[in-house]
């Protein structure tokens, strides 16, 4: 019997298959809490929650920021991880055509840091004042023994809403549709231990050392905001139809896209569409990771996708070259077993 090789990512210390078996066992378990007015258990990008007597629909997800804030910790900037994880939540709500409404964050620290608690803290108001969003509140937890000393963690959780009638679920999907990509600003906030243990331990780079291909420092390529698409996407949504949205978040391409999809749905994805930053580039080589490993590690280039119809290409095309973000085609559905074709 041949021996399962163990990915790069596993050997740097997450194993996706691993978690991607919890997150099954765990689902049942879950799914018993459920009650009137749940609409969506685990495995969505968003949990549904109908408003009573509304008509509106409670899109809710909580995520955290992961690695990218030892990252932080090197460079000694902490002002942008508040924003990635707001952004993060955002965009996984408007997967399913929810705008946000409030949103909570969770420090949790060995010991309390003003500076660099406030700092956080403009991040997380920064980019709520962007996506129209309140900051309520949340928990500060000074936890000595818990934390190594020096470091936090940040985790956040969204609540935003849709009218039951424009939910987005991608039931619609069906072969001949087309995916639209929008450019994701770097790493965002996913693959970080691969990404750490491949540039300092592997390449041996220091946090302010040039990344290589480029005129970024490994800091400011490393430490880029995870972009919110919510402007740009709301903007398509009030002139056309979208059939179903993924964020490319952890799992990449593979695991993501096929939360939206339906049973009979193959997502092909051409990777010749479009041009791969140097960051992920600069990682594949070094690391001597197998290529498709990256596509399902880091988002490539592409933070989030929306598929259509395609008459409705041209038009979406359109309305997104208006915004500040450059959209590219990078495949269609067929008909098949639900999953992810990579070509190119």
């Amino acid at each position: 019997m041949k021996k399962k090789q163990i990915s790069a990512y596993a050997k740097a210390g997450v194993d996706i298959d691993k978690k991607m078996a919890g997150i099954s066992a765990i689902k049942k378990m879950a799914d018993r809490t459920g009650g009137k007015g749940v609409l969506s258990g685990i495995g969505l990008f968003g949990g549904m929650f109908e408003s009573p007597g509304k008509g509106m629909v409670l899109v809710a997800s909580a995520d955290g920021v992961g690695t990218k804030l030892k990252v932080a910790a090197m460079a000694k900037r902490h002002d942008t991880v508040g924003q990635d994880i707001v952004n993060h939540c955002v965009d996984d709500i408007l997967v399913q055509g929810a705008k946000p409404l409030f949103f909570l964050d969770y420090i949790g620290t060995s010991v309390f840091n003003s500076k660099v608690f406030q700092d956080v803290v403009s991040g997380l108001c920064k980019a709520c004042s962007e996506n129209n969003c309140a900051l309520l509140g949340g928990e500060t937890a000074e936890l000595p023994g818990l934390y190594p000393p020096g470091e936090y963690d940040l985790v956040g959780t969204i609540v935003g809403a849709v009218d039951k009638k424009k939910i987005i679920t991608g039931a619609g999907i069906k072969p001949g549709d087309v995916m639209i990509g929008l450019p994701s600003s770097g790493l965002h906030t996913n693959g970080y231990s691969l990404a750490r243990k491949v540039l300092f331990e592997t390449a041996g780079l220091k946090i302010s050392d040039k990344l290589p291909g480029t005129v970024k420092t490994v800091a400011d390529a490393l430490l880029a905001v995870h972009r919110s698409y919510l402007k740009p996407v709301c903007h398509v949504m009030e002139k056309v139809q979208i059939q179903g949205m993924a964020h490319i978040t952890g799992g990449g391409f593979q695991d993501n896209i096929p939360r939206v999809l339906p049973n009979n749905a193959v997502a092909v994805v051409d990777r010749n569409c479009w041009k791969t930053p140097p960051l992920f580039q600069f990682i594949q080589e070094k690391g001597k990771i197998d290529r498709d490993e990256m596509y399902r590690v880091f988002n490539m280039g592409i933070g989030f996708i929306l598929i259509i119809r395609k008459m409705d290409e041209g038009k979406v095309m359109s309305i997104l070259g208006r915004t500040d973000i450059t959209p590219v085609v990078i495949g269609h559905i067929e008909e098949g077993k639900k999953g992810v074709k990579l070509i190119g």
